[in-house]
């Protein structure tokens, strides 16, 4: 018996040792899908087209005179002079003009749709200061007729936000401008999400008039600073999930929050800022307020004081979304000048971009930007429409994380173009045809071109 004992022992104690040594069983691991509503959008059947004799800005720059421009399979396959393509439908423009499909970054198309009714007033979620939660393609309405206004002004593509009442307001969604019976069907594939903030008198009027914080903008600035502690709190959980389980842990997922899910898509770069701010010092401590919690600022959007801080903008890469001339109509909006948009393009590496923020204004993106090259060249600028298209075609690409795939006639982008009957930023000027990667969706003289909302059928 006691010559078993230390047998005993040492089967004991390696039993002991394998015990310690083997892992708990996993369970499944918990992930979080980030694309629940994919897009279904399909390109409309194009053909082989070369457009003939135009002038063609291509929205890098360059005007070429006399140009032809060849789409095949969707995609810029040839910019330039006496092209050939052999079997192309040959659509011959002399004497017109051709520019990359219009984009525009701040629309309510959809959420904020025609008719305007009390009932369709679907894009401010007007319930607490941070809204991250909620996306606006939930709310967007395809039927909305000013889809069709504006496709009929060239606007091949355009990001629908969520209002500006709430300190962090929601995703926004970028869409193709295409007719479709869903969301989905419009949705630009792979273009990354925006979420809509928003800076001063909106956010704190609102929630100070019904006693809640904020009542200041320094109340705004604790709303942010609070959001993004929570979201990086959050963050640190799932990355401790994350290398917990890779060790062969079976460890517990955090609880899931859609607020701060679309918070840590910020904070991880997946998700684009797109800010309401029109003060230069509140653009100023909202490029602080990312380099504190290490995410990037993103678009101001509205920015009428733009001007003062172009250097800053331009040196930290943010883009800066304006009209021509709208201000004055609250105090925020008051230091205003008709130059704007050419003092912040005039620097270097800056992002100017032209919005909407407007079912009329976004059916004339072009004549708004003409009036910004009129009014700064009457005042010291020359700027040319090589220069100006940019800021409703390459720039507010960049801004919305697309400009790899549109935005300028660039060799395998996207056949996103527009044929104008004259120049562009003429008053007389009118988009005759327009395509969507390739696909012709308006003509101005073949109805079978003209999408009609199911909306105004029947109607006079």
């Amino acid at each position: 018996m006691t010559k078993m004992m230390p047998s005993l022992v040492m089967i004991a104690v390696t039993a002991a040792l394998m015990g310690c040594n083997q892992s708990e069983a996993q369970d499944p691991k918990v992930t979080i899908n980030k694309n629940p509503y994919p897009s279904t959008y399909q390109a409309l059947p194009s053909k082989k087209t070369i457009i003939k004799n135009a002038t063609v800005l291509t929205g890098t720059g360059e005007k070429i005179e006399n140009a032809d421009l060849i789409i095949i399979d969707g995609k810029i396959s040839a910019v330039g002079q006496n092209l050939v393509a052999d079997d192309a439908t040959v659509v011959d423009a002399k004497g017109k003009w051709v520019t990359p499909g219009i984009i525009d970054v701040h629309s309510h198309l959809g959420v904020y749709p025609s008719p305007n009714a009390e009932s369709h007033n679907d894009g401010n979620e007007m319930t607490n200061p941070v809204t991250a939660e909620v996306w606006a393609e939930h709310s967007v309405w395809p039927q909305d007729p000013g889809f069709n206004r504006a496709r009929e002004g060239g606007v091949t593509t355009m990001q629908i936000l969520p209002g500006s009442a709430n300190l962090i307001g929601g995703r926004g969604v970028t869409l193709k401008n295409v007719p479709s019976e869903s969301m989905q069907g419009m949705k630009f594939p792979d273009a990354p999400y925006g979420l809509k903030m928003a800076c001063g008198e909106n956010p704190k009027s609102l929630y100070g008039s019904r006693n809640e914080p904020p009542m200041t903008r320094m109340g705004n600035m604790a709303g942010y600073r609070q959001a993004f502690i929570e979201a990086t709190e959050y963050k640190r959980a799932w990355d401790k999930y994350e290398a917990d389980y890779a060790a062969g842990k079976n460890a517990v997922a955090p609880k899931r929050d859609l607020t701060l899910d679309t918070l840590q898509g910020v904070l991880e770069g997946e998700i684009l800022i797109h800010n309401h701010c029109y003060k230069a010092e509140e653009m100023v401590m909202m490029i602080d307020l990312g380099k504190e919690f290490n995410y990037h600022s993103g678009t101001f959007h509205h920015a009428i004081e733009a001007y003062k801080i172009a250097d800053t903008l331009a040196e930290n890469g943010n883009c800066a979304a304006m009209w021509p001339d709208w201000w004055g109509f609250k105090l925020e909006a008051y230091d205003m000048v008709l130059e704007n948009v050419a003092i912040v393009d005039a620097v270097k590496n800056s992002c100017a971009v032209v919005h909407s923020d407007s079912p009329v204004t976004i059916q004339r993106l072009n004549q708004e930007s003409a009036k910004i090259m009129h009014n700064a060249n009457a005042n010291g600028f020359n700027y040319t429409e090589e220069q100006v298209i940019s800021w409703i075609t390459t720039n507010a690409a960049k801004s919305l994380g697309i400009a790899d795939k549109t935005g300028s006639l660039e060799v395998g982008k996207n056949a996103d173009v527009v044929i104008w009957n004259v120049n562009p930023f003429s008053v007389y000027a009118k988009a005759e045809q327009v395509f969507i990667d390739g696909a012709k969706v308006f003509d101005d003289k073949d109805a079978r071109y003209q999408a009609q909302s199911d909306f105004l059928l029947g109607q006079e």
